[in-house]
């Protein structure tokens, strides 16, 4: 399957430009969120959804494994030829997602009362960031089952369905947002809405997709296997893993934004718009991690490993580039490209101010982001939980304590910038060994 050096760099360069290509509508959707809001009158809006996000952070991607999870495991059984362990894989992830989901409805309005209570925020901003949340976490099952979808078509590199995914989801999610937030005044409540209907229509979509190449007798047919111990064992090890992984991640953006917050409405909408930068060109790397997480993890499960040194050097180069392209293009013109997010002239002065530290949080970042990939394919979580926790504890909570004791931004900034190379350097110290295995 990979056994020549032109046809795997081809691949790689096919999944990973679909995979782009899907991935970038993610962030594109969340900054046209950021431009309804950021033109209303009152920017409480905008400060508001960015406020519910983190809670929303913690409640989906600390589920994240749903997602990478899938994709490694199934990946491997690709590489195997394990056609079974495929469709069980997302199946077992599948029925997992549905309970965490109904679960979070269930436990909405403790959860809500919970984060609200911790996150700080002028009472205007809260009042957003709830009606925010009260309308989007009644999309929590399909938005956990399309995690599941989106990883289980990445382990078998069927990234074209994946793009028609996010193409239906994105796109419907913006034509929402413009009919609710513009059109019907709903305000922050509009995008919830928009996000949780647009997660719906993505999940049919996507459910399709799955039934088309599994019947339901097909389906039928794994019921004995589905709870089989040993199979479910190693799953909740990995998935184990990543959660940790994900958690600590998740509270270094919740930490950033919600100090943010305490220096002022103003700076933590400037750092919004910002942050909402560093996560389009994530997506963007992400979609060269997704080509090297699914390539890495069918190498691994067929025992052919001799191109995973070749994988992870066109990963990493191609990642930099990308990185630091998208950190000087917003440096070198910044009002022109951060005016079409918010026309408020002083959240643009900050961010005139604050656009230099995009520079070195995408380079160490991007690199970050492919290495996380190469791991995840192999099925490494502990590596990844290990890296992520080093990375938080040493590298971002004691510059982030003290940017918040001197109340400076700058210092803020600097904390993720250390976060990102501190996840860089750790995760390489490890790449060695598997070169050898």
């Amino acid at each position: 399957m990979l056994n020549q050096p032109s046809k795997f760099i081809r691949r790689f360069f096919k999944l990973a430009s679909v995979n782009v290509i899907s991935n970038l509508m993610v962030p594109l959707a969340g900054l046209l969120d950021v431009m309804f809001l950021g033109h209303l009158t009152e920017i409480h809006h905008l400060a508001g959804v960015a406020l519910a996000t983190i809670l929303f952070n913690y409640i989906y991607w600390t589920f994240g494994f749903l997602r990478m999870g899938t994709t490694g495991m199934v990946a491997q059984a690709i590489g195997r030829k394990d056609n079974q362990a495929v469709v069980l894989i997302g199946l077992q992830h599948g029925i997992i997602a549905l309970l965490l989901g109904i679960t979070i409805i269930i436990l909405q309005q403790p959860l809500q009362i919970l984060g609200f209570a911790i996150l700080s925020a002028a009472p205007e901003v809260k009042k957003s960031g709830m009606e925010f949340y009260n309308a989007l976490v009644w999309g929590a099952p399909a938005t956990l089952i399309n995690f599941v979808l989106i990883g289980w078509f990445l382990g078998q590199a069927k990234s074209s369905k994946v793009l028609l995914l996010s193409v239906i989801g994105n796109f419907t999610n913006v034509f929402l947002d413009y009919l609710f937030i513009v059109q019907f005044g709903w305000e922050s409540r509009g995008a919830g809405l928009a996000t949780a209907m647009s997660q719906y229509l993505m999940f049919i979509v996507g459910f399709g997709l799955f039934y088309q190449e599994n019947s339901w007798q097909n389906i039928q047919a794994f019921k004995k296997k589905f709870f089989d111990l040993s199979a479910l064992k190693t799953a909740l090890i990995f998935n184990g893993e990543i959660i940790i992984r994900t958690f600590a991640l998740i509270s270094t953006m919740a930490i950033f934004t919600n100090l943010s917050s305490s220096l002022g409405t103003e700076v933590l909408a400037a750092n919004t718009v910002l942050m909402q930068i560093v996560g389009l060109a994530a997506y963007f790397i992400d979609g060269l991690a997704f080509a090297t997480e699914s390539l890495a993890g069918i190498s691994q499960g067929s025992g052919n490993t001799n191109y995973l040194k070749q994988l992870l050097k066109i990963s990493l180069i191609s990642s930099l580039i990308i990185g630091l392209t998208s950190a000087t293009i917003f440096i070198s013109a910044p009002e022109q490209l951060l005016g079409l997010l918010t026309n408020h002239a002083e959240i643009i002065y900050k961010l005139r101010v604050y656009v230099p530290w995009l520079l070195p949080v995408l380079g160490f970042g991007s690199i970050a982001y492919a290495l996380d990939g190469y791991f995840l394919g192999l099925t490494q979580g502990h590596i990844l939980r290990q890296a992520m926790l080093i990375a938080t504890a040493i590298g971002f909570i004691p510059l982030a304590i003290t940017a918040w004791y001197f109340r400076n931004s700058h210092l803020l900034w600097l904390s993720m910038s250390l976060f990102m190379a501190a996840r860089t350097i750790t995760l390489a110290r490890h790449l060695p060994k598997t070169f050898s295995q």
